[in-house]
């Protein structure tokens, strides 16, 4: 299968307020955000990317744009409403501080699979219409750019996590272990025998070993020789 680029939009005016934005409007990068996702997509520039997929909030559309402005050729992202954000409900547009006093948060923190937002959607959902539309870009760039295509798709943290939780054979309810920070990269590879997971919440460090394409097979017993950079 082909590999995607899981990434995280830059730090938001929310994200630095301590505010859960969910799918508000009108929510943008702030100058560290654009910073970020300007490094972002310098790490990403050594890697012809097949394309690039992002949810359609305007924080990821932003992010995407980083990227692809540093990519050749003229081209837009592809906006998918599998990859927004957690519809949070009635906990949209209040401070996290707040929220860690209601009796649902250890839920959050402990059994996410159980969660249901009030007035919102259910984790589980979450991660299910993510993954799936994951998996069925990864499937369509394959056919159409063939195995050693690369791409890279612009989503949330809880959504990227719950990507990652899926691929690493993990729970839902152990997702809060994995943490995915602004402008961050995650790598997997959906193999025919089973997902790998080649990186995750990177904000530094060369890529250009993707340009060669990703194979996997049988795990390498003791861990392999690693990566070649370009």
């Amino acid at each position: 299968m082909a590999t995607v680029i899981l990434v995280r939009h830059g730090r938001t005016t929310a994200n630095a307020a301590g505010l859960l934005a969910g799918r508000a409007a009108g929510v943008s990068l702030d100058q560290t955000g654009c910073e970020q996702a300007a490094s972002t997509g310098d790490r990403l520039a050594v890697v012809p990317l097949a394309g690039v997929v992002s949810s359609p909030l305007a924080r990821c559309q932003q992010t995407a744009q980083f990227i692809l402005e540093r990519q050749a050729g003229n081209r837009a992202a592809l906006a998918e409403p599998d990859l927004t954000e957690c519809d949070y409900g009635q906990w949209q547009g209040r401070m996290l501080s707040d929220l860690a006093t209601e009796e649902l948060w250890a839920a959050v923190q402990s059994q996410p699979s159980a969660v249901v937002f009030p007035g919102g959607e259910s984790m589980a959902a979450m991660q299910a219409r993510s993954v799936a539309a994951i998996r069925r870009h990864d499937a369509a760039f394959e056919a159409e750019h063939g195995p050693g295509a690369v791409w890279a798709a612009v989503s949330h943290g809880d959504v990227i996590k719950s990507i990652l939780a899926d691929a690493l054979g993990m729970h839902l309810d152990l997702f809060q272990r994995i943490n995915v920070g602004p402008a961050s990269v995650s790598i997997v590879h959906y193999g025919a025998l089973r997902p790998s997971v080649l990186a995750t919440n990177t904000d530094a460090g060369d890529l250009s070993w993707l340009s060669k394409g990703v194979k996997t097979g049988d795990a390498p017993v003791g861990g392999g020789a690693g990566h070649t950079a370009q």
